[in-house]
């Protein structure tokens, strides 16, 4: 019966739509990466898998640096269950709109493209998960983020998450500046 209803979960998870770009933006508000993420920032997350169920939540401290030419983020998260990790993202604006990016753990090139008050941002990436018995293993996902600028202080996250191509949740976020 588990079985069946994580089929019927998956199956309308597929159908669920994604934001587009083919929307017509709800602000009159222009996010710029470069400038939202220079700085110090602090966000609020959680990641909920497919049926809803909140499995991680944490909290991260981000130290943005804008130098003209590339955005450095270095976040440092702090989960529920007292764990912690690092990243540290290299960004590069490859067009008035577009951006590349790197960071530990990240396979091949992160892309993005900003819109309006939005901002898309795809990856694949091997991510540590800790399991039930206190170990840790590394899953490889892809992101598919978009992100709105709410206010000149404020960018909500949502990020689409998936395994081998099926959809296993999401991850909200509230950046603060």
């Amino acid at each position: 019966m588990r079985l069946l209803l994580a089929l019927a979960a998956l199956t309308l998870a597929a159908c669920t739509g994604k934001p587009s770009f083919d929307e017509s933006s709800l602000s009159d508000e222009k996010l710029n990466l470069e400038e939202f993420f220079d700085g110090e920032l602090t966000a609020y997350g959680q990641f909920q898998d497919i049926l809803g169920t909140v499995r991680r939540s944490f909290v991260v401290s981000i130290d943005g640096d804008w130098d003209g030419e590339r955005l450095r983020l270095v976040e440092d998260f702090i989960y529920e269950d007292g764990a912690t990790e690092q990243r540290i993202w290299t960004l590069v604006k490859t067009g008035p709109d577009s951006w590349d990016g790197t960071a530990s753990g990240v396979i091949g090139i992160a892309t993005g493209v900003e819109q309006d008050n939005r901002f898309n941002w795809k990856y694949e990436i091997d991510l540590p998960v800790p399991s039930a018995d206190g170990t840790v293993e590394t899953i490889r996902v892809t992101f598919d983020d978009w992100m709105w600028l709410l206010s000149e202080d404020r960018l909500l996250n949502r990020a689409y998450v998936k395994r081998y191509g099926l959809d296993i949740g999401d991850v909200i976020i509230t950046f603060e500046k």
